[in-house]
């Protein structure tokens, strides 16, 4: 391994991060509403829930 290599695992400098935070906002927010859904449809799905009076 040459010893330029090693500066790829270092922590710690200078250059800022280049990622765009609004888009990474909505898609956590979209990453949650599928999270509801899913435990939603989850409980909704178990044997025996079909027969539930509405």
């Amino acid at each position: 391994m040459t010893k330029g290599a090693s500066g790829v695992f270092e922590r710690g400098g200078s250059k800022k991060s280049e990622i765009d935070e609004e888009p990474v906002r909505e898609l956590h927010a979209k990453i949650g509403e599928l999270a509801v859904a899913n435990s939603f449809l989850e409980r909704k799905l178990k044997p025996g829930a079909g027969s539930e009076a509405r």
